[in-house]
């Protein structure tokens, strides 16, 4: 075997056999075992209050892995909180995230190292790991901008059903039910996201309290309006369902404007893709055949 590849096959290894090791320990523990023969000993019976779903509480395995994550416990909750506005919730996406970067850039580092060789590998090897790091935040925030986009364009259409269901008698909880199992095909982000709102208020918090925690995870400005209007709805006693019906030909108005700025912005976006891409073969189509006609009858004529 090359020199050069010992290093990387003898890294490699030792990685895999230490993952493996680490995954067989927390898997084996008899500890865990122990903890959920006594969750099971104590849980609750069947017709007791549903715990909530964004219950806080953190596995030993997670609590494991942590331990293994250079992060302190202030920069887990900031993750926890991005991975929430991605729509991950609870400990385990932000935990995977953290393991996220530091497995890339290994494997960046590692892969480069291992095709360019041990000269110009390891320098190469450090930037390709640099952007490694980079990696899972950058899909994080993507996902993040997605989710947003959802729930912004599906935000109308969900204040419209919710204006039904209580003009037609129901209350804003049997409402926030029934909205999320409509839009739960169409827009299932927000569909999920009024299902928090429910379970939170089924829980015990307040109902103002669960819909600013709706505007903090998605962080949408049509959702921080809605809530700030639920809010002053609540505190003056007005009508609710007037205010939902101003906010919903708001918020539609919005939704049309932002389409019309992407048709707008559409043929600036097509022009880099016509010069560069279409307009190269159409004009090799179009002028190709006269201009080997005119080199043929005027210069390839004129040598013979």
């Amino acid at each position: 075997m090359d020199t050069q590849l010992i290093l990387p096959v003898v890294v490699i290894f030792v990685a895999v056999a230490a993952a493996t090791a680490s995954l067989f320990w927390l898997l084996t523990d008899p500890q865990i075992v122990q903890r959920r023969l006594s969750n099971l000993a104590t849980a609750p019976s069947a017709g007791s209050a549903p715990a909530s779903v964004l219950d806080d509480e953190v596995s030993p395995v997670v609590r494991r892995l942590r331990s293994i994550v250079p992060k302190s416990p202030k920069e887990m909750g900031r993750i926890e909180r991005m991975m929430a506005g991605a729509g991950y919730l609870g400990p385990w996406p932000a935990t995977l995230f953290a393991l996220a970067q530091i497995v890339v850039p290994a494997a960046c580092f590692l892969l480069v190292y291992w095709v360019l060789g041990s000269r110009t590998g390891l320098l190469m090897g450090i930037v390709a790991a640099g952007v490694g790091y980079f990696i899972p935040t950058l899909w994080v925030g993507r996902a993040i901008e997605k989710r947003r986009r959802a729930i912004q364009n599906g935000l109308p259409d969900a204040i419209d059903l919710m204006i039904v269901c209580i003009e037609s008698g129901s209350g804003l909880d049997q409402a926030l039910n029934r909205v999320a199992e409509e839009l739960a095909l169409p827009y299932p982000e927000l569909a999920r996201e009024l299902e928090l709102v429910s379970a939170e208020t089924r829980a015990g918090k307040p109902r103002l309290e669960a819909f600013r925690n709706f505007a903090e995870r998605t962080k949408v400005d049509d959702v921080r309006s809605l809530v700030a209007m639920l809010v002053q709805t609540d505190r003056f006693g007005t009508s609710i369902g007037q205010a939902l019906r101003t906010h919903a030909e708001t918020s539609r108005t919005k939704r049309r404007q932002r389409a019309e700025e992407k048709a707008a912005k559409l043929g600036v976006k097509l022009l880099f893709p016509l010069v560069f891409c279409l307009f190269p073969a159409f004009y090799t189509v179009v002028l190709g055949p006269s201009m080997i006609r005119i080199f043929t009858q005027f210069v390839w004529g004129n040598g013979q």
